[in-house]
């Protein structure tokens, strides 16, 4: 008899999941808290499950997709004393201490657990650019590598449960911040009538150009050395920021988000770093641990 995959919770990206391992002909047991939205995927062949108790039944994988770490523990604490020697693969978006902490869960049920990051919206998955990061138990990502897969390109980090997490986060915080930066940008050039597709037009193509910098960046903070030639000092920088917000009062835009970067550099000039590159920013943010 084929195992099935369960599927716990059935929002855009937990839907996204079930239907890629259907499309590739695996078994499917679905459940989510609001029943109908696993109609559609029932129609599709999986089995829609009444209950958690019901939907985790079987002895196969156990893909956890919901919406918090708080929820994880709601829909699994009450089944956990059944599923010693089943294996949980959860892909609910969690930090990296919270991931370490059902990590520990598992353990302590004898449940082996891998921990997953998904770099993609639901549309992405099973397409090209879809990526999503694990970490966790090595074993589990390679005895389930052809379901993981399915759904993109898929990265081990090791062991500790919480590396998957802490990358999703750290790229998700460049995300966020650009997607900011673009709205304010946006809201300045809205100020006199300019449309944000009209704006996206030029703003695209050059924050591509200036993804391009990341590796000089980059290669600057390893070396810890932001005194070489050819960096934008902190000085021009900070001129630069004070000018946008300005400009920003002008226009009546909020310069909430130019704000903070503001404050670390002037931290970073009043500590006497004026001289130094803009990327030593970097150390105002680094980790103290």
């Amino acid at each position: 008899m084929t195992t099935s995959t369960t599927f716990l919770g059935l929002g855009a990206m937990g839907s996204a999941l079930a239907a890629a391992a259907l499309d590739a002909g695996h078994r499917a047991v679905v459940w989510n808290r609001t029943p109908h939205r696993a109609q559609a995927l029932g129609e599709r062949g999986a089995t829609v499950a009444d209950g958690v108790e019901e939907a985790v039944a079987g002895d196969g994988v156990i893909v956890v997709c919901l919406f918090d770490h708080r929820s994880v523990h709601d829909v699994l604490d009450p089944v956990a004393p059944g599923l010693s020697g089943r294996t949980v693969v959860n892909l609910t978006t969690t930090t990296p201490d919270e991931a370490r902490e059902l990590a520990d869960w598992a353990a302590r049920h004898g449940i082996t657990y891998l921990d997953g990051a998904i770099m993609a919206v639901p549309p992405m998955i099973g397409r090209p650019g879809s990526e999503i990061f694990y970490s966790g138990s090595a074993a589990a990502f390679e005895t389930h590598r052809d379901l993981l897969d399915l759904w993109g390109a898929s990265s081990f980090f090791g062991p500790d449960a919480g590396l998957a997490a802490l990358y999703d986060v750290a790229m998700l915080a460049g995300m966020y911040t650009v997607f900011a930066g673009f709205m304010h940008g946006a809201a300045l050039v809205g100020a006199e009538g300019v449309s944000a597709t009209r704006f996206a037009e030029r703003q695209m193509p050059f924050l591509t150009a200036m993804v391009g910098q990341l590796a000089g960046l980059a290669a600057t903070v390893d070396s810890t050395d932001y005194t070489g030639e050819g960096q934008q000092s902190l000085r021009f920088t900070e001129t630069a920021l004070a000018t946008l917000v300005r400009a920003s009062a002008e226009q009546g835009v909020d310069a909430a988000v130019l704000k903070p970067v503001h404050d670390i550099v002037r931290r970073q000039i009043a500590a006497g770093f004026g001289g130094h590159g803009t990327a030593r920013m970097f150390e105002e943010l680094r980790s103290t641990r």
